[in-house]
């Protein structure tokens, strides 16, 4: 189920692990294979989360299930459940015809996971274990500058599109577009290279489900930035692809951790001391220091 420690490292660092984490991982696979307990946990573990790989949808109780795990391997258990149901994923992946190279880089958000928990914590583990089961049972890929998430429509995000004159309703399938950190800008050309790619991709490897629109919540999706940001700004034009997905008359969802999150790399810092290095973090630090809320925008456009 585990690779042994010789393969171990090449298996990490594929999967784009920091290097500073490959020996503690490593010396720690001593320390699993050793609990039988935690060894059948670790199995446990990967059988629900590749139980009807593929599916769309299917909820893995991933987040709870590794709080079982001894304390010693703390944080880094769900590594060990990534890579052991690794050939799980990878064997999806050839038998829908996923390009290598795909694969590579949708699985290396694993080590980008890693990296966030380090920079915001200062020591290896997982920030965010749920999020890598959408990329390991075979639903989320990254292409290009984006990653898109096969997915259902909500029914609010469905009236809003059938409101709009769009023949769609909920239940339907949408990609979920995600962006993710450590990438470089959210420049229009290569958000533009993204949708190109996602087109063609989902088309080819997923021809039985069409895909006609686009959906996304973040808070990079709330107006109120449009206030802070050059129009001109990556931020401003990405938000300008997106027609509202929610109804202007519903209570707005707030979430001022999440632009402190993303931005500054830990969600519980004070608003007081935030950077002003750079145009987002100013705009982020001086609403909040002027008494303002950050909210989850929705958005969705077609395809």
């Amino acid at each position: 189920m585990l690779p042994d420690t010789d393969t171990l490292p090449e298996i990490l660092l594929d999967l784009a692990v920091p290097h500073e984490d490959i020996n503690d991982l490593v010396a720690l696979r001593r320390t699993l294979a050793a609990d039988a307990g935690a060894m059948r946990l670790l199995g446990e573990c990967v059988e629900e989360l590749v139980r009807d790989i593929g599916e769309v949808g299917v909820e893995v109780p991933l987040a709870e299930r590794v709080t079982e795990a001894p304390a010693a391997l703390g944080a880094h258990f769900a590594v060990y459940v990534f890579v052991a149901a690794l050939p799980h994923t990878r064997a999806y992946h050839r038998e829908r015809g996923v390009p290598a190279d795909v694969s590579r880089r949708t699985l290396a958000d694993l080590g980008r996971n890693m990296a966030f928990h380090r920079r915001r914590r200062g020591r290896g583990g997982m920030e965010v274990p749920q999020w890598l089961t959408h990329h390991f049972r075979g639903e989320l890929f990254q292409l290009g500058r984006l990653q898109f998430e096969r997915a259902r429509l909500g029914q609010r995000t469905g009236r809003a599109m059938a409101a709009a004159g769009l023949d769609a309703a909920p239940g339907e399938p949408c990609l979920n577009l995600h962006i993710p950190d450590f990438l470089g800008p959210l420049s229009p050309a290569a958000c533009d290279r993204s949708l190109e790619l996602a087109r063609d991709f989902f088309a080819r490897h997923f021809p039985w489900e069409r895909y006609r629109v686009a959906v996304c919540h973040s808070w990079l999706l709330d107006p109120q930035l449009k206030r802070h940001l050059d129009p001109d700004s990556n931020i401003v034009r990405f938000q300008e692809r997106f027609r509202a997905g929610r109804d202007p008359g519903e209570e707005p969802e707030q979430a001022d951790t999440e632009p402190v999150r993303f931005v500054f790399g830990d969600p519980d810092l004070p608003a007081a001391g935030l950077p002003r290095r750079t145009s987002v973090e100013r705009a982020v630090g001086d609403h909040l220091r002027a008494g303002g809320h950050w909210y989850i925008g929705h958005g969705w456009f077609p395809l």
